[in-house]
C-alpha cells in the first residue's frame, strides 16, 4: 500500500474523546521508550509525524493518525514508566482498556517489545490480555539494528520461546535500517482488507 497522506488527527486523554469513525484501526502498544513513535514514522516514511522523545513516559495520550483517509494508526500510551504516579498509570490503564474493549473497528494490535531484552511482567500482562481478547495482534521486536544478524535470530527465538509463541509470528524491525517494515505492511494490507470487509458487512446488516 502506498502512503499518500498521513495526518495527525487528535490526542485523547479521556475515554469520552475516543473516535467512533467506522474505519479500520491499527494499534501500536508497548512499554515506554520501546520505539513506537520511531516505528510509526518509519512505516509512514514521515519524519516527525509521531513525536519521538528520549524521555520515557512522554507519550501520555492516545494519539490518532489518519492514513490515506482510509484507516487510523493509533499510538496508545506507553506503560512501565516508574516516574509516573500510580494514579496517572491507572488513568492510562482505564483509557487503554476502554479503547481496546469498546472499539469494534480494530484491525490488529502491534505489540512492541525491545528485541535486546526479555519481555517484562507488564509486557507479558498485555500479551496475555490480547490472547484472551478477540483481537488480532502481532509481536513486533524493535531496535534490531542494535544487534548483529546472528543475535537478532537468537533473541527472536528466545523471546518467542519465553512467550510460548511461534518464532515466525514475531517480526524483527529497525526504524534505522527499515528491517521488517515490508513484512509489517504485508500483514497490515491483508488485515485492512479483512477489517474493511467486516465493517461493510456490519453496516449492511444494520
Amino acid at each position: 500500500m502506498q502512503v499518500r497522506s498521513a495526518v495527525f488527527v487528535k490526542s485523547v486523554a479521556d475515554p469520552s474523546g475516543l473516535l467512533k469513525r467506522p474505519i479500520p484501526h491499527f494499534v501500536f502498544s508497548g512499554r515506554s521508550n520501546v520505539g513506537k513513535s520511531s516505528l510509526l514514522n518509519c512505516l509512514l516514511n514521515r519524519k516527525g509525524l509521531a513525536k519521538t522523545s528520549r524521555t520515557p513516559g512522554k507519550t501520555r495520550l492516545l494519539n490518532y493518525f489518519l492514513i490515506n483517509d482510509q484507516f487510523f494508526f493509533v499510538d496508545i500510551p506507553g506503560y512501565g514508566f516508574a516516574r509516573v504516579s500510580k494514579k496517572e498509570q491507572e488513568k492510562w490503564g482505564r483509557l487503554i482498556d476502554t479503547y481496546l474493549t469498546d472499539t469494534p473497528f480494530i484491525g490488529s494490535v502491534f505489540q512492541l517489545l525491545d528485541i535486546r531484552h526479555d519481555p517484562t511482567a507488564q509486557d507479558r500482562q498485555m500479551i496475555e490480555w490480547l490472547q484472551q481478547s478477540d483481537l488480532s495482534f502481532r509481536i513486533i521486536l524493535t531496535k534490531a539494528d542494535k544487534l548483529s544478524r546472528n543475535k537478532i535470530a537468537q533473541h527472536r527465538r528466545n523471546i518467542a520461546k519465553s512467550l510460548g509463541m511461534d518464532e515466525g509470528s514475531l517480526i524483527a524491525t529497525s526504524s534505522e535500517s527499515g528491517l521488517g517494515i515490508r513484512e509489517i505492511w504485508a500483514f497490515l494490507n491483508q488485515a485492512f482488507e479483512e477489517t474493511k470487509s467486516r465493517i461493510n458487512q456490519e453496516k449492511d446488516a444494520s
